[in-house]
């Protein structure tokens, strides 16, 4: 009888499983964890396959074995696939320790002479199964856990960045609306330019995350022929206000009629204006900030410079990270960059830094350039 065999040569079986597991990685790294699954796993087959032996179960429907109650295997392999992530075992840890199971017993049933019956393999086949399968859903399911809940800490992390940023500006702003209306100060003075600089952070924090929930909301890009002039127009216009509340001035000259390019406005837009703030934070103080955009061959180029004084060696390499802040100035989220990054190339175009040593950086919008025609809105 199979369960007698289990029973019999408990510690023989054991013993080899665990000479399988040493081959694959270093005993100690499973020892606490293999005590609780594979010996418990014998124990319970054993009674499993006793049970299959009484008169009630013999007389059950042949083929696919009578239905006995498995509910105690089958909650020892969940715990056990969950176990052996907790323990940083990958899934097919779960597949080999029952195989490692299967090996140990059809080797040394041959070594001793002991045949095991067709219907008593079936019935060992069956709950190898049952249990690997059992244990893959307990491993799912404890890493489905985690993973959610790495998901809702990160979501929090980006939540609590943009609250607290919010809170700040909207602080610094009530306080200096607070100082105008006393009469004692007035909107041209510095007071109104901390104003200023207050509203503007808000907005920017609002535009980026707004950018930030289309680019993960997975929002399909709606792309319409834009003229290049009419869009550095439009981002002149706040950027100078910008330049003006952060003590430095902005170069943007005219751009070339017809310049044309197949992009999403908003993205777009959001792009270029986070290239701006970011230039604008890092740059020295009266120093200058440029915009502009040309043609370059088949492709529209739109450069972004600040007087930031230089990268540091190797940022360059992590600056479109999210998160990312690389000067000590941790003022915002630390997303602009990346969040620019995927909206230029949501329009099939990349986005580049390169470093001027001494002066500054200039980031660059390399787009395709579209024929020229008359934009549609």
């Amino acid at each position: 009888m199979l369960h007698q065999f289990l029973t019999n040569n408990r510690a023989e079986l054991i013993r080899r499983c665990r000479s399988k597991v040493a081959l694959r990685r270093a005993p100690q790294s499973h020892e606490a964890l293999f005590e609780h699954g594979i010996p418990l796993f014998v124990d319970q087959l054993a009674r499993t396959l006793r049970l299959e032996q009484t008169p009630a179960a013999t007389n059950g429907a042949s083929g696919a074995g009578p239905a006995l109650d498995f509910s105690e295997i089958k909650g020892s392999a969940i715990n056990h696939g969950r176990e052996l992530l907790e323990h940083g075992f990958p899934v097919d840890q779960v597949v080999h320790d029952y195989g490692d199971l299967c090996q140990a017993i059809t080797e040394l049933a041959s070594q001793l002479g002991k045949p095991i019956q067709i219907d008593e393999f079936r019935s060992l086949n069956r709950c190898l199964d049952n249990a690997i399968a059992d244990a893959v859903t307990g491993y799912s399911y404890a890493k489905n856990l985690i993973v959610a809940e790495q998901g809702m800490l990160a979501l929090n992390k980006r939540l609590g960045f943009v609250a607290h940023e919010l809170r700040n500006h909207l602080h610094t702003a009530s306080l200096a609306l607070l100082a105008i209306r006393s009469g004692k100060v007035g909107l041209e003075g510095p007071t109104g330019a901390l104003l200023d600089r207050s509203l503007i952070g808000l907005g920017g924090i609002i535009d980026r995350s707004l950018a930030e929930v289309r680019m993960t909301a997975g929002i399909p890009v709606r792309k319409q022929l834009l003229s290049v002039a009419e869009i550095m127009t439009e981002i002149r216009v706040s950027a100078t206000l910008e330049a003006q509340a952060r003590n430095c001035t902005l170069s943007a000259p005219s751009v070339t009629p017809g310049l044309m390019v197949h992009a999403d406005r908003d993205l777009l837009t959001s792009a270029m204006g986070n290239l701006l703030q970011n230039a604008f934070k890092f740059t020295r103080p009266g120093t200058e900030v440029a915009i502009s955009a040309y043609a370059s061959a088949c492709r529209i180029l739109i450069d972004v410079a600040d007087c930031c004084g230089g990268l540091p060696a190797g940022a360059a390499n992590d600056m479109f990270v999210s998160f990312s802040q690389r000067h000590a100035d941790k003022s915002g989220l630390g997303l602009g960059l990346s969040i620019s990054k995927h909206n230029v190339e949501a329009n099939d175009g990349f986005l580049r830094v390169r470093d001027v040593p001494g002066s500054g950086c200039v980031f660059t919008i390399d787009l395709p350039r579209q024929p020229d025609q008359a934009p549609s809105f």
